[in-house]
């Protein structure tokens, strides 16, 4: 038992999530577009045996990266491999690797991972070369791991973030090909929550 919390702890610590949200914390009754079967398909983690991708869309301040974190949490908790990462930083990190020639490398580690987390696509325009490299880690985790994959926008708006219309076409197919679509919403739920605890009033 020492031995799996310590296992558990080092995967926590692995992920490098930039705060801890569970999924249990997830107030559906304040966000019911997500509704509880959702939450209960993240929490089981099932999908990641079958490499099944999953995607976030709604607006800003709907819980997209709350459910992110805490799915990626839920799995680091079975034990299994986990990185969270934003797309504009992973993109960085694979144009530093390619640069210093070490972005095979770096592609297979990301392959080996149980489960990427990528919070924040579409919220940084990419050039060619970042939508091709990013889209180097899609290829390779195609149907043997799952990518969890966070986004303020439609898949119909993908184009304003990656500008070669045949490369998002192919982004998406790969993040929707077996996945599990969430709709957050557009209601922002921690606007909500700031009007409600200032008595409704609105800034």
């Amino acid at each position: 038992d020492e031995r799996a919390e310590r296992r558990r702890g080092r995967r926590v610590t692995e992920a490098r999530f930039p705060r801890m949200k569970r999924l249990g914390d997830f107030d559906v009754t304040a966000n019911p577009v997500v509704g509880a079967e959702p939450i209960a398909l993240l929490a089981s983690c099932t999908f990641l045996e079958r490499g099944e991708p999953v995607v976030f869309l709604g607006d800003s301040g709907t819980g997209k990266s709350h459910l992110l974190i805490g799915t990626g949490l839920a799995a680091c908790e079975l034990g299994k491999r986990v990185r969270y990462v934003t797309c504009a930083g992973l993109v960085n990190e694979l144009a530093e690797a390619q640069d210093e020639r070490r972005l095979t490398r770096l592609v297979a580690r990301y392959g080996r991972l149980d489960l990427l987390l990528l919070d924040e696509f579409g919220y940084v325009q990419l050039d060619t070369r970042g939508a091709e490299l990013l889209f180097q880690i899609l290829t390779e985790r195609e149907e043997k791991a799952s990518v969890a994959i966070v986004s303020n926008l439609p898949f119909s708006e993908w184009g304003n973030a990656v500008s070669d219309p045949r490369l998002v076409a192919a982004m998406v197919d790969r993040v929707t090909f077996n996945g599990h679509i969430i709709e957050t919403g557009t209601e922002s739920y921690r606007l909500a929550s700031t009007r409600a605890k200032r008595g409704g009033k609105k800034t």
